[in-house]
């Protein structure tokens, strides 16, 4: 069985817009992949990626590519589901414990703890996740929080930053906090 599932985000304060395609197939794998248009720094840019879930949703493999007119550059990363992790074929020990992976310009990845955690209505978890920032193109191992609020909102939140998420019931984005992504409809 297979499904397939797109999106289109927009992101005024980011200046940003993403085309986002899941293809869950139960012979094939769960695999998310997008291509996100906005300004890296003060350049305009193109972020592709493709992260690859095993059944637990859990990040197995990530592969971005990053266009922009200085340049190109590729990062892959895969991990173990387990909390081991390796950036561009060497181990990265300051990501150990992470099973997700967070990219900093998508509302996407957050759908992989929303679907592995299943988590009731007043529920909450800290999870860590192996957190993209962009424009730098650092991994960094992040403490988010994810809370339920009902069942279509979760409430996320890391460090200083928090923001309610508006999901449908696949657990995808529609609107994430009062003025950053969301979808057409």
């Amino acid at each position: 069985m297979s499904a397939t599932t797109e999106r289109l985000w927009f992101c005024a304060p980011l200046y940003s817009s993403e085309y986002f395609r899941a293809d869950l197939d139960e012979a094939e794998g769960r695999r998310l992949r997008g291509d996100v248009v906005l300004l890296l720094g003060d350049r305009p840019g193109r972020v592709s990626y493709q992260v690859e879930v095993d059944a637990g949703w859990r990040t197995r493999r990530v592969e971005v590519d990053v266009e922009q007119a200085t340049g190109h550059t590729r990062l892959l990363v895969v991990a173990d589901g387990q909390g081991a992790w390796e950036v561009d074929g060497a181990p990265a020990p300051e990501l150990a414990g992470c099973v997700d992976i967070d990219l900093g310009c998508t509302p996407s990845t957050n759908t992989l703890p929303i679907r592995r955690l299943g988590l009731a209505v007043g529920d909450q978890q800290d999870i860590s996740a192996a957190w993209l920032q962009f424009p730098e193109l650092r991994l960094v191992a992040a403490t988010q929080t994810y809370r339920r609020l009902d069942d279509t909102t979760w409430r996320y939140s890391s460090g200083h930053f928090a923001a309610d998420l508006l999901v449908d019931d696949e657990g995808y984005v529609r609107r994430y906090g009062d003025d950053l992504w969301r979808t057409p409809n």
